[in-house]
């Protein structure tokens, strides 16, 4: 376990999947982070990778060939290696091996950066394409859970509230699929309740456009929570399971979203998917403050 520490936070990191496993606030004595009781959902905030979401029949084809992954990718059940480590930061590195190229068939170097300020931890995503001419297609995303109640009260004292204030488009999903095509108005400016029962359809998706979006996460008392704010995502997904009642809420940054109801399985073509050529790098980025 590699631990990061300063006078605000201490944060726990797996170097299985670079997960996030604790974040604890020494002066609020709080930990933000979901404890992943299997009863409920067994993981803390496994890192996406290389695609989000479910695809068409768990399957995609590249080349001519059938080639066959399972939902959010293999690199939150793969064991990272540690790249540089200090008190208050850690890169952790995931490369293209044997295993990954018999269901993922292209070179690649997949970083996690974890970098503590203060009461924040910021959470890299590095990508780049080691090729020397084949472009490079992947999705990458984060999913980190978050303890609700945090400090009393009950989940649906919570609400998020989403800056900037505007009309963003909500993509529906139908089962395990995206439906692009038919968003519907999602307004910031009355903050989301957090009520179980609005994830009985999985989970509540917005489409960032690549615009900085903060998302605080808090009780109307508002004396303790958890504030991110995306840098550069595509899409960002609310989730806890539904039918559970489970004691956490997830906050999502997608870059990258399942397959559309209408995929047609080629690779190249998914929604949502980034292209990254032949020795370029690829960098996305949130962070979390915890007060």
């Amino acid at each position: 376990m590699i631990i990061l520490e300063n006078d605000k936070l201490k944060v726990q990191i797996s170097e299985h999947g670079a997960e996030l496993i604790s974040a604890w606030n020494k002066e609020a004595e709080l930990e933000y982070i979901w404890y992943g009781d299997p009863m409920y959902w067994g993981r803390h905030a496994p890192n996406l990778f290389p695609i989000v979401g479910r695809l068409q029949g768990d399957q995609y084809e590249l080349a001519g060939q059938t080639y066959y992954m399972n939902q959010h990718g293999f690199a939150r059940n793969m064991v990272f290696l540690i790249v540089s480590e200090q008190d208050d930061a850690v890169r952790l590195r995931l490369e293209d091996s044997e295993s990954t190229r018999r269901i993922y068939p292209f070179a690649f170097i997949f970083d996690v950066i974890f970098t503590l300020n203060g009461s924040s931890l910021k959470v890299e995503y590095e990508v780049k394409n080691p090729a020397s001419h084949d472009s490079l297609f992947f999705s990458v995303g984060g999913h980190p859970a978050f303890n609700l109640p945090l400090d009393g009260g009950k989940f649906s004292d919570y609400y998020l509230s989403v800056t900037p204030e505007k009309v963003y488009d909500r993509i529906r999903l139908v089962g395990p699929y995206s439906n692009p095509n038919v968003p519907t108005p999602f307004s910031s400016n009355i903050p989301l309740r957090l009520r179980q029962e609005d994830y009985h359809d999985d989970a509540i998706i917005l489409k960032l456009d690549r615009q900085k979006t903060t998302f605080l996460l808090a009780r109307l008392a508002n004396q303790h929570g958890m504030e991110m704010t995306i840098d550069n995502a595509q899409f960002v997904g609310v989730w806890t399971p539904a039918g559970k009642d489970a004691p956490f809420i997830a906050v999502e940054p997608w870059w990258g979203i399942a397959d559309t109801v209408d995929a047609t399985g080629n690779f190249k073509e998914k929604f949502g998917v980034n292209v990254l050529a032949a020795g370029d790098t690829f960098n996305g980025s949130y962070s979390m403050n915890f007060f």
